[in-house]
């Protein structure tokens, strides 16, 4: 069962800080992640600001026939952006769960430098793991 594509973290820069697949199913090359990383970035800050809404924080789900993408920003302005199959169930409980495990092991670790590119093995350990369980 194949529902979970590819996680994206972005800085409050909008710089890709984080890119991970999933499947093989959703390879995407590092400029075209880097790409959406940016038009999101951009799409998700002037939505906030065009929003009729009060209080709109930005796009947070695009839909499209083959996949759908999840945005959840955090209070410091780092974006996660899930990719995965349309009818995905339970994703924001996924992305609270990502954003834990982000938490846990990246912000908490002394030699990791905010808004920097993450290179962290627990991290990927516990994103797999949390990933895998949702998968199930």
């Amino acid at each position: 069962m194949v529902s979970i594509y590819t996680l994206y973290v972005v800085n409050k820069s909008g710089g890709l800080i984080y890119s991970r697949d999933f499947t093989s199913v959703a390879k995407v090359d590092l400029n075209d992640a880097l790409r959406l990383a940016s038009i999101w970035h951009s799409m998700h800050a002037i939505s906030s600001q065009l929003s009729p809404v009060p209080g709109c924080t930005g796009v947070e789900l695009l839909e499209a026939d083959t996949f759908t993408l999840h945005c959840f920003q955090t209070l410091t302005g780092t974006k996660f952006l899930l990719v995965v199959e349309p009818n995905t169930p339970y994703v924001p409980a996924l992305l609270q769960r990502i954003y834990e495990v982000y938490s846990d092991y990246v912000l908490k670790n002394p030699f990791y430098e905010v808004e920097q590119v993450i290179k962290c093995e627990l991290f990927d350990e516990h994103l797999e793991l949390a990933v895998r369980r949702h998968n199930v």
